[in-house]
């Protein structure tokens, strides 16, 4: 098991912390000595996750603070909170997500909801705190992505499926844009010779609630895993968790890498250099998805 390397001193914004790889995330930097500010969606579910950890590390640092990526004027909320008490941020993990529901839903700003949650308000909140993380000595910006972002695309044309709803196609490429958000903003950090790091990770196949949750959005009854999900290789939280929290702590972790298992299909195993294909190295594309997001967020980079 990775041990994540000593915290102390350390203050971590874990978003989607009171469940799945976020709380387990959030557990184990906190045990080992960060304090994790613990942003989640629903104030009563995290209070729950946060005093599920302190049964675990009695000592632990842990503060709730809400946000919900698919409304960018919670983000803005979020943000200028810790803003206006200037204390460095050490690291950002972007977690938090939405998979696959099964019509298409908008998010409080009207974008598609995989698209909004998974990838503008995370890139929103990451601009939005860069001034906070850039006052850090060694800041790091984590990104979950997900194997599905192997089948992804930029539909530059529709990127809110406004058209024909697609939900596994909508959601693989909210995990594209988020690789290339981490990418891009490596390329950014070099080129401003900013001390930043920004790279990625994916859990492979990790049984926690995003496959169900998600995929229930709307249903009068919760879906229900499918004969090919009990037939995949997978793992629990404390394994899937380990490429976030390797790209997140580790010394060996660099900017603009990307982490996932690399066992059985890249589904499960010890963490490792995950593969990246054309489109995932399309910088160009990477770049172009940047600026677009820029407009539909209203926010941009720190002069």
């Amino acid at each position: 098991m990775y041990q994540v390397p000593d915290q102390s001193g350390k203050l971590i914004v874990v978003t989607g912390a009171n469940s799945g790889t976020g709380k387990e995330a959030t557990q184990r930097l906190a045990g080992a000595g960060a304090k994790v500010i613990m942003a989640v969606r629903s104030v009563e579910k995290g209070e729950t996750a946060k005093q599920e950890i302190l049964t675990a590390h009695p000592g632990a640092a842990l503060e709730i603070r809400r946000i919900d990526l698919a409304d960018l004027g919670s983000v803005q909320d979020f943000a200028e909170g810790l803003l206006a008490e200037g204390t460095p941020l050490d690291v950002l993990v972007n977690n938090a997500g939405v998979m696959t529901p099964p019509s298409r839903i908008e998010t409080k700003d009207g974008f598609e909801l995989q698209f909004g949650s998974n990838f503008l308000g995370p890139f929103a909140l990451t601009n939005r705190l860069l001034p906070l993380l850039l006052k850090a000595r060694a800041p790091r910006v984590t990104t979950m992505s997900s194997g599905m972002a192997n089948f992804g695309r930029i539909h530059f044309d529709d990127l809110n499926w406004s058209r024909r709803y697609r939900r596994v196609a909508a959601y693989a490429q909210s995990k594209l844009a988020d690789l290339m958000l981490s990418r891009t903003l490596a390329e950014v950090s070099l080129e401003r010779d900013w001390t930043l790091i920004s790279n990625a990770a994916h859990p492979g196949y990790t049984q926690t609630n995003l496959q169900t949750a998600g995929a229930s959005l709307g249903r009068q009854t919760p879906r229900q895993k499918s004969l090919l999900d009990n037939l995949l290789p997978s793992q629990q939280p404390e394994q899937g968790t380990e490429p976030l929290l390797y790209a997140a702590t580790s010394p060996d972790a660099i900017s603009k890498g990307y982490y996932g298992p690399v066992g059985r299909f890249g589904l499960v195993g010890p963490t490792g250099p995950a593969s990246l294909n054309r489109r995932m190295r399309d910088d160009e594309v990477a770049r172009r998805l940047w600026k677009a997001a820029e407009e539909l967020t209203g926010t941009r980079l720190p002069d």
